[in-house]
């Protein structure tokens, strides 16, 4: 049988067994961190959707207003003009074909990575490589684009991908313990808003039938969902 540490266990003694407004939930949650390190804040919401149906996908993005508190490292695979404007931008790493080369021999060491529409029939060839990693670029996501310098300047200040796993839960970071409580609440309260504004016209019924809130080695403290819709 599973058990947890002592360390665990006394945080779960934290936890409330009734839903929080947004704000107690987020005082409570670092409180109880116990971690050596600067774990994240992570947000799960159970969604009243059935993802094996396209018309019931929920995916997007959206900028934090407090970031994220981690920068990521960004690969642009572009030509010309667009990779020096990808270099102004902040960007990690810039090429073309090389740079599809170098990825079809194994390098895998940045975080996004951000195209313009004439390089996806290069980028294609990388399915098998970046898909399972959950590294390919999609219109969708904002990560291919004419607007290279844009699509940078977004992921540097804490642009967040979700999407609805399998399940129906969505999973996302919305900072570090670290932050001040009322930042954590900020990008929760955004990350949120974006997920109701993306929900499916098919989904019937309850939208968010369930909401919790964890720092990354820490025990859930349930949200009040009422509170959450409104």
């Amino acid at each position: 049988m599973k058990t947890h540490g002592k360390k665990f266990t006394e945080a779960k003694k934290k936890v409330s067994e009734k839903a929080l407004p947004l704000a107690e939930a987020v005082a409570a949650a670092q409180a109880a961190a116990f971690a050596k390190f600067d774990e994240s804040l992570e947000l799960a919401l159970k969604l009243g959707v059935n993802p094996k149906h396209a018309d019931q996908m929920v995916r997007g993005t959206v900028v934090l207003p407090n970031g994220l508190g981690k920068s990521k490292r960004i690969l642009v695979v572009a030509g010309g003009d667009k990779l020096k404007e990808a270099q102004d931008a902040g960007a990690d790493l810039t090429g073309a074909e090389d740079m599809v080369e170098r990825i079809q021999k194994g390098f895998l060491d940045f975080d996004v990575l951000i195209t313009t529409p004439d390089m996806m029939k290069l980028i294609g060839r990388l399915g098998k490589v970046l898909g399972p990693k959950g590294l390919m670029p999609n219109p969708k996501t904002g990560t291919v684009t004419m607007d290279i310098a844009q699509a940078v300047k977004e992921t540097k200040a804490g642009k967040v991908e979700f999407r609805v796993e399998k399940s129906g839960i969505i999973h996302a970071a919305v900072g570090k313990k670290s932050f001040e409580t009322e930042k954590l609440v900020e990008n929760a309260q955004t990350l949120i808003a974006a997920v109701v504004k993306a929900r499916p016209s098919a989904a019937k019924g309850r939208y968010i039938r369930s909401a919790y809130l964890s720092t990354t080695m820490g025990p859930s403290f349930k949200l009040n969902i009422e509170e959450l819709e409104a």
